[in-house]
């Protein structure tokens, strides 16, 4: 069946920016529109004002600019069931139903598969209320690990370095710190090693192994301070050889896509599969239901092989057989945030962009968090703002050509870190 002419994708960030460019790429030539996209993104492409929650607003928007396919990026909008309304009415998607978003949308519900199919994965408790939870924490060693159950923007974990700090992470989250999301927690023992990320092309039973990378939770230089969504990453992850990728295949990818199709979940998106590589061997961290951000804005464009056709061959479940083809380059990507993000952080600070004609080769800027003012001036509109992605044969020239990027980038607020992939460059 030919690829489809025209496609919605949705979502309003860096890696939404980056699907919409690896679409624009394909060789079909679609028609790419965005909805709610963002100020970078309504420069690549026609952007509708339709919220990623409004789920009736992005089905008629699809009806009225009449869509072949629908690409859906955050996980809000798959688990509020996007993909279900879209296939009632014929339209395929790509992105897993509400049943398969769950996987992100409640960790307790992915901690329940992992330790019922017996994936590697930490110990771990369940609690609604604060007294055995704190009970529970007193029998378990320290460092610990509290994560709100539902959805928390990627700021739903605490890891703990002492009791203190656990109890009050406790009492924050079951005291309603996340409102619903955090009325039940998951209570983890911590597990040691390097923090891998696996995105996974699944179609029911059938998956693609999308390259390896590695991202950078916390805010500061040197994995200091609080976790943010991710402040950078770099692609492929060395750390992860073939020999341990071959094992993280067949003790983790292949037993997890057969556990959620065992389940009964006909899931059709990206398993995204967060890794520890412990001394005994890879072990699951969590799940989540879309590509990761910012680990796409480094995986997709080292693909070779047409974007559109791996998402339409795996939404019309016609992955089976297909091949991917990557490029040898190394990419890395440095997120520009505002100054204060994780916390408080303002907006509206006019962004100065260099030209694409004056940036290194083969580097891009991905907009995250922007949003046009009334003047028409690009501003800030979020926490995480810009990405700055760039490729090169090795991994230090494209640190150099992101972080040119990240310099030549004018911003009041702006605040990104300096040490992105340098764990992989310190190794060499």
């Amino acid at each position: 069946m030919p690829l489809p002419s025209s496609v919605l994708v949705v979502g309003a960030g860096g890696r939404e920016h980056t699907l919409v460019r690896q679409l624009l790429a394909s060789p079909a030539q679609p028609r790419v529109i965005c909805a709610p996209g963002n100020a970078g993104i309504a420069q690549d492409v026609p952007c509708f004002p339709v919220a990623v929650d409004n789920i009736a607003g992005l089905v008629a928007l699809a009806q009225q600019e009449q869509v072949a396919f629908v690409v859906v990026g955050p996980e809000v909008p798959l688990a509020l069931g996007l993909v279900d309304e879209l296939i009632k009415i014929g339209l395929p998607a790509y992105g897993p139903q509400a049943d398969g978003a769950r996987l992100e949308a409640s960790k307790v519900f992915t901690k329940e598969i992992l330790l019922k199919y017996k994936i590697p994965t930490a110990a771990a408790g369940f609690f609604r209320e604060v007294a055995p939870a704190l009970a529970y924490l007193r029998t378990r060693p320290i460092p610990i690990v509290i994560k709100a159950d539902g959805l928390a923007a990627g700021k739903g974990v605490v890891v703990a370095a002492t009791l203190a700090e656990a109890e009050a992470a406790v009492r924050d989250m079951l005291g309603g710190k996340f409102g619903a999301s955090s009325s039940q927690i998951l209570i983890e023992d911590c597990l040691y090693g390097e923090e891998t990320s696996q995105l996974v092309v699944v179609s029911g039973r059938d998956y693609v192994m999308l390259p390896t990378a590695q991202d950078h939770k916390r805010i500061g230089d040197g994995d200091t301070g609080p976790n943010t969504g991710g402040m950078g990453a770099y692609s492929p992850a060395e750390v992860v050889t073939p020999e341990l990728f071959a094992r993280i295949e067949r003790e983790i990818v292949r037993p997890s896509v057969n556990a959620i199709a065992d389940e009964g979940i006909d899931f059709r998106g990206t398993l995204f599969i967060g890794l520890m590589l412990t001394p005994t061997g890879p072990s699951v961290i969590e799940y989540n239901a879309r590509f990761g951000d910012p680990e796409t804005q480094v995986v997709l464009p080292r693909l070779a092989t047409d974007l559109l056709a791996l998402l339409w061959a795996a939404a019309r479940g016609e992955l089976a057989g297909v091949k991917l083809a990557v490029k040898p380059d190394y990419a890395l990507c440095v997120v520009i945030a505002a100054q204060g993000y994780p916390e408080a952080f303002p907006k509206g600070d006019v962004i100065s962009l260099p030209a694409p004609s004056a940036l290194p080769p083969a580097t891009f800027i991905y907009h995250a968090g922007t949003a046009k003012n009334p003047a028409g001036q690009v501003v800030t509109n979020g926490g995480r703002v810009l990405g700055a992605t760039a490729l090169a044969p090795t991994l230090a020239e494209a640190a150099a050509r992101a972080y040119a990027a990240c310099d030549a980038v004018q911003c009041a607020s702006k605040y990104f870190r300096r040490d992105i992939g340098a764990r992989q460059l310190n190794r060499r």
